[in-house]
């Protein structure tokens, strides 16, 4: 029987990395060649001497154990795309047409037209690491806007959309069990909903009674405001670091290293929500934040404070756009705060303000009475 070993080799610096020892050996999908070992390009330290270390050393073998399970699996499937750096880096495009391909009968068609939709947003080729929340959700956006690609250019219906995202959905999920995705961008990203068109959001007062309100985690409280207050998604947010927070009051920014070009770009934030984290720390600023303890917690927290509405974690960045254009921030400041590659995606935010406007206009009446006939 196939095994999957977890072991570790000594790299220098008191460091060791860490690598599967896979038994008997499989053949490498690249060149063909028995191979044996799989570096997982992660290490431990030897012997830790700080809490910073041990914890380093905790997380990171709890990750490997983690990969060893699923390489397990997939060696006793005989399913050895993990070892290809082909693959790792390869194309999403082809992967989405593999999946297509798989689908032979019933809704074969609907596969096809919705990879046709998904190549006129991303092009013909899109690396795996290219993919993230952002993109998702711009994509979503995209078929929002009802495209017509057809040699007729009739545009989509919403329900067509939904189902065409919900098969994006699909592919970002079967990529990250394969080990192509870091992330479960699958679970992570919302499905567009056939009967909410719009985008949920919490007015000031809504915000500021949850803010008021108690919270059965502080690290997801923290989270959460966070965001309303930046306009950071969720994987930004679990994975900003301390180093990456700098300035002083009245100027702090967070200093990103895009993962193309290796370029500094900065997002200033407010010294309130600089002062929302607390003393600063080492690692991870919202160590132990999962997304599914925040889908368990966010419902009880809003009940606690008294807002009836299909709230997650998503709807704090709307919040963010949707109250910077109704407090008086541009467009085009806005859509850059939001990181939108195109301010065609921003512009949804303001159909909400405008529709608030229309309705705002209404609220105030006055009783004319009998000699003012003429006014309806």
């Amino acid at each position: 029987m196939s095994k999957v070993t977890l072991r570790r080799k000594v790299i220098g610096k008191g460091r060791s990395s860490l690598f599967l020892d896979m038994y008997p050996p499989v053949v490498h999908p690249d060149t063909g060649i028995l191979t044996r070992k799989h570096y997982l390009k992660i290490y431990i330290y030897n012997k830790p001497k700080t809490e910073l270390e041990r914890a380093h050393n905790r997380e990171t073998i709890e990750l490997a154990e983690t990969i060893r399970a699923r390489r397990q699996l997939e060696v006793q499937n005989r399913r050895f795309d993990f070892l290809s750096s082909r693959m790792l880096n390869g194309d999403f495009v082809s992967f989405f047409e593999d999946q297509r391909a798989k689908r032979k009968t019933g809704n074969a068609e609907n596969w096809r037209m919705s990879v046709n939709y998904f190549k006129s947003f991303a092009g013909e080729k899109l690396l795996f690491p290219h993919i993230n929340e952002t993109f998702c959700e711009e994509y979503a956006d995209y078929l929002l806007s009802a495209p017509g690609i057809g040699r007729r250019g009739r545009k989509i219906s919403k329900n067509t959309a939904v189902s065409y995202f919900a098969k994006f959905r699909a592919t970002l999920k079967e990529a990250y069990r394969k080990g192509f995705l870091a992330s479960n961008l699958g679970e992570i990203v919302e499905s567009i909903s056939p009967k909410d068109t719009h985008r949920e959001f919490l007015f000031l007062d809504e915000l500021q009674n949850l803010t008021d309100a108690p919270c059965k985690s502080e690290v997801v409280r923290k989270a959460s405001l966070f965001s309303a207050l930046t306009g950071l998604r969720f994987s930004d947010i679990h994975s900003l670091e301390w180093k990456e927070l700098r300035g002083s009051i009245g100027n702090y920014f967070i200093q990103f290293s895009t993962d193309k070009t290796g370029s500094a770009e900065f997002l200033p934030i407010s010294d309130q929500a600089y002062g929302l984290l607390g003393e600063k720390g080492d690692g991870k600023v919202f160590k132990g934040l999962k997304y599914h303890n925040v889908d368990n917690i966010l419902p009880d927290w809003l009940k606690t404070a008294g807002i009836d509405k299909h709230i997650t974690f998503h709807c704090f960045r709307h919040t963010f756009a949707t109250l910077q254009l109704v407090l008086g921030t541009d467009i085009v400041t806005v859509s850059k705060l939001l990181g939108h590659r195109d301010i065609k995606t921003t512009m949804i935010y303001v159909k909400i303000v405008d529709k608030l406007k229309r309705d705002a206009s209404h609220r105030i009446k006055l009783d004319f009475g009998k000699n003012w006939l003429s006014v309806a």
